[in-house]
């Protein structure tokens, strides 16, 4: 706590010197003020399209909907709402500096990056789509917390991330959160008709799935440095359309081969809700996981895995409280220490990263006195 204090009191004061030295230098400001827009906007991404994503995923077992494949189809086929941002980001004919400085990866590097990413992401979703299926969707929601500490793990060995006192402090306990579900006997009305073997089958698969999504976030913001390198939109949204559609093509080829394929039309008439609530369903499904999806990619591209994985986690209580009034889930007290202590994790990933940045700041505004200095 001293050295943050002391940080912030040399900030402040090179803040001072800079801010002389500095005089012109307006356009800096204007360029800071874009780029937290831009956050906060992909912030309102993720969280309004995970909560609404994960809602309606439970609705749609709940109303009668049976096909898993389905289910996690909807999670990844809603990237064509990408393409009027793909053509207003298409590069110009006379191709900047950045353009001819940077070399572009071959089509067979990036066509074997989009395979990989897009089978881990069919994968991925199959496993969240049976942890949602088989739990409760407040106790499925605490669990995906567990996804901060896989991602920090992954991070620190994939993208050089610190783990600090503050960041392992935050994974323990989001590892405690998640893992004090499993024990608990929960009495919700969902739960009352799940066996005990279905319970466990979707804890496993969250946690794995939790995993999975860490990692996947990991290499994806390794692909952005080390592969597609380049500041343009465009590789975000490439990223978006080519790693969702092949999922969707394995996802689709998975529908087939099961056979769910044939119960589809039998699965929509029998819909409580009715065809048109089926079908409304699974468009705002999709729609929602798109938008969830443009907001942690591009969260991954401006900040980092780990930050994105953090906006995803400060999501956690929001999907809980709607659970109860909607789908009358309990909040039991085990429940509760478990949310408690995923929001105690993420406040301590929080106030490290408050750190990072007063440090950060500090460091660059005395290199822009040491070299308004040297000008002088």
């Amino acid at each position: 706590m001293k050295e943050a204090h002391e940080e912030v009191i040399n900030t402040i004061e090179v803040d001072g010197s800079a801010k002389i030295q500095n005089g012109g230098r307006g356009s800096s400001g204007v360029v800071q003020y874009k780029w937290w827009i831009k956050i906060a906007l992909f912030t309102v991404f993720v969280l309004s399209g995970g909560s609404v994503g994960i809602m309606l995923g439970r609705l749609y077992f709940n109303r009668g909907g049976n096909s898993k494949w389905m289910a996690t189809l909807v999670q990844t086929v809603g990237f064509p709402i990408m393409f009027p941002l793909i053509l207003m980001y298409l590069p110009s004919k006379t191709p900047s500096t950045q353009q001819q400085i940077t070399k572009e990866p071959s089509w067979i590097t990036l066509l074997m990056l989009y395979t990989f990413l897009g089978a881990f992401l069919a994968a991925d979703c199959m496993l969240y789509t049976y942890g949602l299926n088989f739990l409760p969707v407040s106790t499925y929601t605490l669990i995906c917390a567990s996804q901060l500490a896989f991602n920090a793990l992954f991070s620190y060995f994939l993208n050089g991330q610190k783990l600090t006192p503050f960041i392992a402090n935050s994974l323990v306990l989001l590892s405690f959160s998640s893992t004090l579900l499993v024990f608990q006997g929960d009495d919700s009305e969902q739960t009352a008709k799940i066996s005990r073997t279905k319970y466990i089958i979707g804890f496993v698969c969250t946690v794995a799935a939790s995993a999975g999504y860490g990692l996947m976030l990991s290499i994806t913001q390794l692909a952005f440095k080390k592969i597609l390198k380049s500041q343009s939109y465009k590789v975000v949204f490439d990223m978006i359309v080519y790693q969702n559609l092949i999922a969707s093509v394995a996802i689709v080829v998975g529908l087939f081969a099961s056979g769910e394929w044939k119960d589809i039309k039998g699965e929509m008439e029998g819909y409580e809700s009715g065809k048109v609530s089926y079908i409304m369903n699974l468009v705002w499904t999709a729609v929602a996981w798109q938008i969830f999806t443009i907001g942690y990619v591009g969260l991954i591209f401006e900040v980092s895995a780990l930050f994105s994985n953090v906006i995803s986690t400060l999501g956690i209580p929001i999907v809980p409280v709607l659970a109860v009034v909607f789908f009358h889930d309990k909040m039991n007290g085990v429940k509760v220490i478990s949310m408690l202590l995923a929001i105690w994790g993420f406040a301590s990933y929080i106030y490290q990263h408050y750190l990072d940045d007063v440090k950060e700041k500090a460091e660059a505004r005395i290199a822009n006195r040491q070299v308004d200095l040297t000008e002088i």
